[in-house]
């Protein structure tokens, strides 16, 4: 089904949250507003507020990823370019933030998140009609690209978060047209006809958690897939200009070879897909209060989709991707 259009706030006028699924943007994340029984103390929050916004580009020679991470008593940033037809990373960037200082999150999806640390900087951007752009200057890394408008709706996700946190809203956009340039030490590659994606992300969130994710995006056709502690809020499909609300996610893949091929689907019988590894970026982190383990597989997703189960499938060929399996301490 088709989703309805995104409501001017989060929270009615008494805090209550509008919980959904929705086409359009969010105007502010106001946490502290919440009402009973969703409603936490400020420290609490302090604790349990984490924001991300991420970027995706992809081409048939490159993918990248970017990412700025808010853990509300820290912040990170890490990046990536891999290039595909090599298999390999070409150039990665990781950082953790100076608490309070090195990482400014956006407060919606269309406004300005910062990392910086030393003379590294991190910038996305929103722009004069509808435009979005990004900015890396990591010592021999760097990336200067823009993209949209958008040619679909962009989705507005929110729910509740059981088992330890409160409630979490996202927005995740479509392929939007992309173009630029990345420059990995003394190689530099075009991102021109290109296809960006983002996702800004803001919620309360429990101190352990885990989730399986798969993306990919064409101008006409792409996909959000989430299993954890989001359920299906997020599942959405791209085709065609319009925007669909999808079922629970299966993942199927093998934990301890992650680099073997995946099957993903939804359980109302709108998407099956495989997905075929080309490469991964992985991070494995314990540092006593905080802890992660982490991997994304770049690769290709095929198989079909279809925007009802009347409709026509739709085939899928080699759209390119991530999926990831991620579990937090944070």
């Amino acid at each position: 089904m088709t989703l309805p259009a995104a409501p001017p706030a989060l929270l009615d006028a008494d805090g209550a949250p509008r919980f959904g699924r929705y086409a359009g943007l969010a105007g502010g994340f106001d946490w502290a507003a919440l009402a009973p029984p969703h409603a936490r103390g400020w420290l609490w929050r302090w604790l349990h507020h984490k924001r991300w916004h991420y970027v995706a580009l992809a081409t048939p020679e490159l993918f990248c990823a970017v990412a700025i991470v808010d853990l509300g008593w820290t912040s990170t940033a890490f990046a990536y370019a891999f290039d595909r037809r090599k298999g390999k990373l070409v150039a990665s960037f990781s950082r953790d933030g100076v608490p309070g200082l090195s990482a400014t999150l956006a407060p919606h999806a269309v406004a300005g998140s910062r990392f910086r640390f030393l003379s590294d900087i991190i910038a996305i951007d929103a722009m004069p009609r509808h435009r979005y752009r990004l900015r890396l200057d990591c010592g021999t890394f760097g990336i200067d690209a823009e993209f949209g408008p958008p040619l679909a709706p962009t989705l507005l996700a929110f729910g509740e978060v059981k088992e330890g946190g409160s409630v979490h809203a996202t927005q995740k956009s479509g392929g939007l047209p992309l173009w630029g340039t990345v420059r990995c030490g003394a190689i530099g590659y075009s991102l021109d006809d290109g296809v960006a994606s983002f996702d800004y992300s803001n919620g309360l969130l429990a101190r352990e958690t885990e989730w399986r994710w798969a993306s990919a995006h064409g101008l006409d056709l792409g996909f959000n897939l989430q299993a954890g502690y989001f359920g299906a809020n997020e599942n959405a499909l791209w085709l065609d200009g319009q925007l669909y609300a999808l079922g629970r996610a299966h993942f199927d893949f093998n934990p301890d070879n992650p680099l073997a091929p995946w099957h993903v689907w939804t359980d109302d019988d709108l998407l099956d897909l495989h997905f075929r590894p080309e490469g991964a970026r992985r991070e494995e982190r314990d540092l006593w209060l905080a802890a992660s383990r982490y991997i994304q597989p770049i690769g290709t997703f095929s198989g079909w989709v279809r925007a009802s189960i009347d409709a026509p499938k739709r085939i899928v060929a080699q759209l390119a991707g991530v999926t990831e399996s991620h579990r937090s301490r944070w």
